[in-house]
């Protein structure tokens, strides 16, 4: 396979390389939205897995927003590429400017998709994170780094495109990866779909529903 449909293709052909996990109650499907969370419905649907979501926000460099310097996690879990932060020179002003507007756009999404529904416990429970794919790494690195502070039994990392040098770093912060692609040059995650138009709000709010 050189690309996919679309989210909706990805999660499915994820689902079956992920089947070993289906039908375990220790299991919850944790998608990053909103286009992780196409991909992680078809995923919970084959596994009759419970379907939740873990935001994550990207913090760009200042008109260069698709290049990040670093992601937070609604706990608050913060993490910073330096390289990338002296090489455009950042200031500590700039660094605060996005990180006040990133963090007001987590809570918006948090407080919109979840309303009062309380997050999962993940105590001992076998996380599958999901994502539509992976660029530098650095939300996935976040989200792994916060969803550790909650003591599950077991990361699964499950995205159907990543670069492969991107993968040999998450390695070592999960138990397992599952990627159909592994490009040596990523681009752009858009660029292996033939569909990848925006997930809106609507559409996560259907998926969830319907999980």
């Amino acid at each position: 396979m050189n690309r996919y449909d679309d989210r909706y293709q990805a999660g499915k052909i994820l689902a079956d390389q992920l089947k070993s996990y289906a039908n375990n109650p220790d299991v919850l499907i944790l998608a990053l939205p909103r286009g992780g969370v196409p991909v992680a419905y078809e995923i919970a649907k084959a596994l009759s897995a419970p379907l939740d979501i873990f935001v994550v926000r990207k913090l760009g460099v200042p008109h260069h927003e698709e290049l990040a310097f670093g992601a937070i996690a609604s706990s608050e879990a913060t993490v910073y590429n330096q390289d990338i932060i002296q090489a455009y020179q950042l200031s500590a002003s700039d660094i605060n400017a996005v990180l006040l507007k990133e963090r007001n756009e987590l809570a918006r999404r948090e407080s919109k998709y979840r309303g009062s529904k309380p997050f999962p416990d993940l105590h001992d429970k076998i996380i599958i994170l999901v994502d539509d794919g992976i660029a530098t790494g650095a939300t996935m690195r976040v989200a792994i780094k916060a969803l550790r502070h909650q003591y599950p039994q077991r990361i699964v990392l499950a995205v159907p495109v990543a670069a492969i040098s991107v993968l040999e770093e998450l390695s070592h912060l999960v138990d397992e990866i599952v990627c159909p692609i592994k490009p040596q040059d990523l681009y752009a995650v858009g660029a292996w779909y033939d569909n990848f138009s925006q997930t809106l709000d609507e559409e996560v709010f259907k998926l969830l529903e319907h999980n």
